[in-house]
């Protein structure tokens, strides 16, 4: 029998994980000396925890959502959900059909695949939160979790793009008890997760894993520090998923690197004037 399950990754306080939370994003904003946030609201649960904690945190008033769908991808139910959180949580909100500018991009390379084109809507998704920052005195929220973060699962420069993360450190299992804490409507909070970059596009599916065992592999590599075959014995997953999961961590690694430089001190042995001034 397994000893570690998915009740021990969500067993949490999460009336004081909310209040955490919302207290960095107050810090953060008052830092940033901007009048509020701006959130991408994709309909899914992700993106409603966030928009939640932002209201929470901030006030309504000092949030904007924006709804940013690409009617050849997303579901109109996606939209209608979207909508509904907005309303839901009191912020104002616009929705933008990204389609022309999906097409002004790719018509640079008419012959892009499914996975590049999905990229080019993650994008222009980011940079027009960031025009709307801009514009309105804002930053922008992440809203990728840290299942995501860890398995590389976002795109590079789109949704891995933001000034800040509140929800990065919560696993999706974590995220859906949290949403449910903040008021999300059921339907939401357990929707299946769809960053919809393509037709019928759906993260389980296009993992080949569910979040539930993405989870708790995770857990126990990264939580409490297990080698593969631990985890894989003591979560009963099995290496094979273990593995699986590990390979994606690793293969991802460039995503959550800031930036790839060369050693700065290696530098600084090159460097005569900055030596010269050490040694005076």
């Amino acid at each position: 029998m397994a000893r570690i399950t998915l009740d021990h990754v969500v067993d949490m306080d999460y009336p004081a994980v909310a209040e955490l939370l919302e207290g960095f994003i107050r810090r953060a904003v008052a830092e940033s000396g901007r009048r509020g946030v701006v959130v991408g609201v994709s309909g899914g649960v992700d993106s409603a925890t966030t928009l939640a904690l932002a209201a929470e945190a901030l006030g309504p008033n000092r949030v904007l959502a924006l709804i940013m769908p690409d009617p050849r991808v997303t579901p109109e139910r996606d939209v209608e959900d979207a909508k509904r959180l907005a309303r839901q949580f009191g912020v104002d909100y616009r929705i933008i059909d990204i389609s022309k500018m999906v097409d002004a991009v790719v018509s640079a390379l008419p012959t892009a695949g499914r996975v590049a084109v999905g990229n080019v809507r993650a994008r222009l998704r980011m940079v027009l939160l960031y025009l709307f920052a801009n514009e309105e005195d804002l930053i922008v929220l992440g809203t990728g979790d840290r299942s995501e973060f860890l398995i590389g699962y976002f795109t590079k420069y789109g949704d891995g793009a933001a000034d800040i993360y509140p929800i990065s450190v919560l696993y999706k299992s974590q995220v859906r008890r949290l949403a449910l804490e903040l008021g999300v409507p059921k339907d939401v909070a357990f929707k299946p997760s769809a960053p919809r970059l393509w037709p019928g596009h759906e993260a389980e599916r296009e993992l080949g894993l569910s979040y539930e065992q993405i989870d708790l592999a995770l857990f126990a590599l990264f939580d409490l520090g297990m080698s593969l075959e631990e985890a894989a014995r003591e979560t009963g997953l099995g290496i094979e998923v273990v593995r699986r999961v590990w390979d994606m961590h690793v293969r991802s690694r460039h995503k959550r690197a800031c930036f790839e430089a060369p050693d700065l001190r290696d530098v600084r042995r090159l460097w005569r004037g900055y030596a010269t001034l050490r040694r005076s």
